[in-house]
């Protein structure tokens, strides 16, 4: 079964496919969409995903689109239980994190990265990248203490896609200055670290 992967890999959500791909050997072929590439605007695009967002992938026919969708659907097609657990309970727990990631914790951000990091003359207004730094950091506050309570992950002591989402944006939010120190989500990042996915498309992959 061939698998493509329709996306730019300086997406951060694109990030989140392609280390899941790492996380499972999987193989696979990627065609650079949105950013400086194609517009996602285009019939072909359209035609995978009709909200034309990225990343969207092909698997052997079956067509995906959004990004926590996708690698739910790669873990769970590939019996992945320790990425996604199957248990009612304990798979809620991974999916709310990643829930969360993918409203509240990456709008929180937003502002800032595109301002300090992107230099989007769009997101200039310095009061709205305070603000934004403001609310970033009090989330990975909330990371910084559920993570003294779990243990070494997001969801207890292995790793899930849960960090695959966090994981993400804790990299993102260390691209900004002046960040205040968390130690726990300092032992986290370092643990990240040690994996070749997160090496890969997360700490080689731009902010």
């Amino acid at each position: 079964m061939s698998l493509r992967i329709y996306g730019y890999a300086g997406s951060i959500n694109v990030r989140k496919v392609l280390w899941c791909c790492a996380e499972l050997g999987l193989p696979f072929e990627r065609e650079d969409w949105a950013g400086p590439f194609r517009s996602t605007s285009e019939p072909a695009f359209l035609a995978l995903n009709p909200v034309g967002l990225v990343p969207v992938i092909d698997d052997g026919g079956a067509v995906i689109w959004e990004s926590n969708a996708i690698i739910r659907y790669l873990a769970t097609s590939r019996g992945r239980e320790d990425l996604l657990p199957a248990a009612p309970l304990p798979r809620a727990q991974v999916e709310m994190w990643m829930d969360w990631q993918a409203s509240d914790f990456n709008n929180s951000w937003r502002v800032a990265f595109q301002g300090l990091i992107r230099n989007n003359p769009d997101h200039r207004d310095p009061n709205a990248i305070l603000r934004s730094l403001d609310t970033c950091s009090r989330m990975v506050a909330v990371i910084d203490a559920q993570l003294d309570k779990a243990g070494g992950y997001i969801c207890g002591g292995s790793f899930t896609l849960a960090d695959i989402a966090i994981g993400l944006s804790i990299h993102r939010w260390r691209s900004f200055p002046d960040r205040p120190a968390l130690a726990n989500v300092d032992r986290y990042y370092e643990r990240l670290c040690e994996r070749a996915g997160f090496r890969t498309y997360g700490l080689n992959g731009g902010p």
